[in-house]
């Protein structure tokens, strides 16, 4: 004969019940944590319109910086395809100002900075045998990037060879 209370398996029928609601509890907490980690707003978690802006400027070349002094800035790959920026800095060297707006990287040498990547397309020479050079109003630069001065209306340039 069954207690009062009691469910088959001898257990009470409240702890059951009680354990049913901890259990769907624990489940509900965790399906809404998931839920809101997963919505954000309709927000995207990428770069912000304005750095969405200057990667498409960087993508296809354009108007890039702020400043008062202006110069030309042109990329040619190593299929010859050329993007041409203008840049807009204050900054006193052409280094200074391409790595404020990102168009290059590398590695600080002896000699000064070692342009590796320059509108996100790298050329290491120790990998692929080509490297990015620097030019100056048509001339291969005398001085690196980082030692170069800023020039209103001047032309510069990073090419592969």
């Amino acid at each position: 004969m069954q207690k009062k209370g009691m469910s088959k398996n001898g257990m009470p029928k409240n702890g059951r019940n009680k354990r049913s609601s901890c259990i769907l509890c624990m489940v509900l907490i965790v399906a809404m944590a998931l839920f809101t980690t997963g919505c954000n707003g309709g927000k995207e978690n990428g770069p912000s319109s304005a750095d969405a802006a200057q990667t498409q400027a960087q993508a296809e070349g354009g108007v890039l910086g702020e400043g008062s002094t202006k110069f030309t800035f042109t990329v040619v790959d190593k299929d010859g395809t050329e993007t041409q920026f203008e840049i807009h800095t204050d900054k006193e060297t052409v280094g200074e100002a391409l790595l404020e707006l990102d168009l290059i990287a590398g590695e600080e040498s002896e000699y000064g900075l070692f342009v590796k990547t320059v509108n996100g397309i790298t050329a290491d020479y120790d990998t692929d045998g080509v490297y990015w050079a620097f030019y100056v109003d048509g001339e291969y630069a005398v001085t690196g990037v980082d030692a170069t001065a800023v020039t209103e209306g001047a032309g510069y340039a990073f090419k592969v060879e």
